[in-house]
């Protein structure tokens, strides 16, 4: 069965994204491209459509032109489908002058919108997590519960509890208890919820099913409760029914530039973590019409592959290649991302370096940003974990060499750490 239709949908489409600088320098973190051809804003629309939750608000902020393009070329339903996906911009009003403070301000400057709706249970998303979740069964466990909240919880290491909030469960499902990412050991000992001597903890995942009325009541009486992790829940707690869902399937958080690299990467190989391949469960995103990729006298080793490529005599091993990438021969790629390119180029441009990464160049540990000019024998190699610099066209993200959009690096570039 498919979410009930008095269910709503709202998706948070991302602050400024520091951490994951420079891929946010001219996107949110929402509409950064993953595995080559879908931006992180496809995972939670996906879910939401392939679970019937048809009923979608996209609340986006900052550097959301992309984003927005990317939502209205993508999710259009027919004149006869009752669904839609609607992007809800910061805006201000006569009410507030404020640009979005959290999560929950964000949803509290946008109450009027999702009481419009007449929906009976409002599903908060994160618009930058790479999972797949049928919400079906998270929204009926919120019914069977008689909740008022219920937050989608998951098993956590012993070495990730400060990365997390962690909850304190009863064997009812109640949750009792919050901690957001504690480093005091007892804090630690106190959280323990699972007898699971790996994983002891339940973290939460920032998915959570309201009661449409709760969630107004909440946001309007506690105008100073800025986000949902720090303020609401916490609050909620011990006074009103909230319940923790079991989720314990593949989730990543894609927050950091690194954590970004290592989830995309594991994509390449066999047996990949999370698989964009499942027929019953599609990921969905804009469709192109693009030619089948050309690829001459070239080795390729757990590769992922898209459309429109073009590479010529060229050695790629463990490595994601984007749309319309231009590969000059001689090329040697490993543990890269290539992003690719936004359109192709007639003629040669003025500086004389075209699309693409040029012949005889070595790219290893390194993202490349859309729509770069990498000219001839570029050398990029990766530095030790830990370093962060910025080199001017290009920037070092714990040790992560990122070539940002839109970036020219001259012939014979060398960057990389001092043999």
């Amino acid at each position: 069965m498919p979410v009930p239709k008095d269910v709503l949908a709202v998706i948070m489409g991302g602050g400024r994204g520091q951490r994951l600088y420079p891929l946010t320098m001219d996107r949110s973190k929402p509409a950064v491209p993953i595995a080559g051809k879908y931006r992180l804003i496809d995972i939670p629309i996906s879910n939401c459509i392939n679970s019937g939750a048809y009923r979608v608000f996209v609340l986006t902020q900052f550097n959301s032109v992309s984003l927005h393009r990317h939502i209205t070329n993508s999710y259009k339903f027919d004149a006869f489908h009752t669904g839609w996906v609607e992007v809800l911009a910061a805006e201000q009003t006569l009410k507030s002058e404020d640009w979005y403070q959290g999560t929950a301000d964000a949803v509290r400057k946008q109450l009027g919108e999702i009481q419009a709706t007449g929906a009976q249970h409002v599903l908060i998303l994160a618009g930058d997590h790479l999972y797949r979740m049928d919400y079906t069964g998270m929204v009926n466990y919120h019914l069977e519960k008689e909740a008022e909240i219920t937050v989608a919880v998951q098993p956590v290491a012993r070495e990730d509890a400060t990365r997390f909030g962690l909850l304190k469960r009863h064997f009812s499902g109640r949750i009792v208890d919050f901690v957001e990412k504690p480093r005091d050991p007892e804090a630690q000992a106190r959280m323990v919820s699972r007898d699971d001597p790996a994983r002891p903890y339940l973290g939460s995942m920032g998915i959570y099913v309201f009661k449409t009325r709760t969630l107004v009541d909440l946001l309007l009486d506690h105008p100073d409760f800025d986000d949902f992790g720090s303020d609401v829940i916490p609050y909620a707690i011990g006074k009103m029914p909230i319940v923790g869902f079991d989720f314990d399937g593949y989730w990543q958080d894609i927050g950091t530039v690194r954590s970004f690299y290592d989830t995309s990467l594991a994509l390449t190989v066999p047996n990949a973590p999370f698989n964009f391949y499942d027929v019953k469960s599609p990921i969905y995103t804009h469709s192109r019409f693009l030619p089948s990729s050309s690829i001459t006298d070239s080795h390729l080793k757990d590769v992922m592959l898209t459309e429109g490529c073009v590479i010529h005599q060229s050695e790629i091993t463990h490595s994601i290649i984007g749309l319309r990438s231009l590969i000059g021969a001689g090329a040697c790629i490993r543990d890269s991302i290539i992003m690719g390119n936004d359109y192709y180029e007639r003629g040669v441009p003025e500086g004389g370096i075209p699309l693409g990464i040029g012949p005889h160049c070595h790219i290893e540990g390194a993202i490349l940003d859309k729509n770069v000019r990498i000219g001839e024998s570029v050398r990029i190699k990766p530095f030790p974990r830990g370093t962060d610099f910025n080199g001017g066209n290009w920037v070092v993200q714990d040790g992560i060499v990122v070539i940002p959009n839109r970036a020219i690096l001259p012939s014979g570039t060398l960057i990389g750490p001092a043999d």
